[in-house]
């Protein structure tokens, strides 16, 4: 289920480009905090920075509840896991397409978009043409917050950032 809640994340990270009325956006970074809360309202906060370039590679970096990092290069993902000395190699369903989702975003007012895709429905909050929030309900049936802070936008990012090595003593799972 936690690869559940890592990957539905991927698309609105994504879609987090097109939420704004700046269309070129090539880059963004910023801390965060995603809060999921199921049915039976059971939370979980997990806090971390995540960096985005508009080709595809991004990265997620979780430090709580546990170390945890997602990269991600277009339709490829790596889950590391320092805390158990493994990553996971998964390649995912859809590739994922920041015009698409440019695309498909629709202005609500001044400061708020919505955009449904796979049956999912996103709602982004911007402020001063920042990504502010995200929410929406996954395919689990839980609520999920995202907010951003310290939002740096169009701002170079060092490829190198985005590069996974894997220790000599990692276990590399391929799903």
């Amino acid at each position: 289920m936690f690869y559940k809640l890592i990957f539905t994340p991927l698309l609105f990270l994504n879609f987090s480009f097109a939420s704004s009325d700046i269309k070129n956006l090539k880059t963004f970074q910023s801390k965060f905090t995603q809060t999921i809360t199921s049915d039976s309202n059971n939370k979980i906060n997990y806090i971390g920075e995540v960096f985005i370039k508009n080709s595809g590679k991004i990265l997620w970096k979780y430090q709580t509840p546990v170390v945890k990092n997602v990269y991600i290069d277009n339709n490829v993902a790596i889950v590391d896991e320092p805390e158990l000395e493994q990553a996971i190699f998964t390649k995912l369903e859809n590739e994922i397409n920041i015009l698409k989702l440019l695309k498909e975003a629709k202005k609500l007012d001044s400061e708020n978009y919505l955009s449904i895709i796979d049956g999912i429905k996103y709602q982004i909050s911007t402020k001063e043409s920042k990504i502010k929030k995200i929410s929406y309900k996954d395919s689990l049936d839980n609520s999920v917050e995202i907010i951003f802070s310290n939002s740096v936008q169009d701002e170079p990012i060092d490829d190198n950032i985005f590069l996974f090595v894997a220790p000599n003593n990692y276990d590399l799972i391929k799903k």
